[in-house]
């Protein structure tokens, strides 16, 4: 199979809501719930965080089949050099490896922008998630217990860290992509 990777665009609001509306009505793999968001709604995520982080797609004949993009760890400013990560694909793309290109790409970017690390933040159970985190060299950095409450069910979150760079005393700012 052959995809392509590219930043995304406003254009891909309405592919990126319908492969993301899924895992928000059907799964616990998000906290979001339903009704899913919708492209206007996801043409204003991607205009928060486009340009500032990197946010790409994974196209094939002119369909997406995932997307990627970081954001951030928390607010406050000692917090800059981390990002929160983020990968879904659609689900009749699955094990195509689709989310490691996706993932390896966005990692690449995000250190070539001068961030130290990024975390993957995984409801659990959640073993496809993990394996593919681990696979990208994060580690495992910590579980909440049962705080996220949706399908009648409460779920652990787990922490997955991966470093990206090399801690200094005085970094530069990470750039904007």
């Amino acid at each position: 199979m052959s995809f392509r990777i590219r930043a995304v665009t406003p254009d891909d609001a309405g592919a990126i809501a319908a492969i993301y509306a899924p895992y928000v009505e059907d799964t616990a793999i998000t906290f979001e719930l339903a009704p899913a968001p919708d492209a206007a709604e996801m043409r204003r995520r991607i205009a928060s965080i486009a340009g500032r982080f990197p946010y790409l797609v994974a196209e094939q004949d002119g369909a997406l089949l995932g997307y990627a993009y970081a954001g951030l760890y928390r607010t406050r400013p000692a917090y800059r050099w981390v990002v929160e990560t983020t990968v879904y694909v659609a689900m009749d793309a699955q094990r195509r490896g689709i989310g490691r290109a996706l993932y390896a790409e966005l990692l690449d970017r995000l250190k070539a922008l001068g961030h130290v690390a990024a975390v993957g933040v995984i409801a659990l159970p959640n073993a496809a998630s993990v394996a593919l985190h681990e696979a990208l060299g994060f580690t495992h950095a910590g579980t909440q217990r049962a705080i996220g409450h949706k399908l009648s069910q409460w779920y652990d979150v787990g922490f997955w860290q991966v470093e990206l760079a090399e801690r200094i005393a005085d970094p530069p700012l990470p750039l904007e992509s």
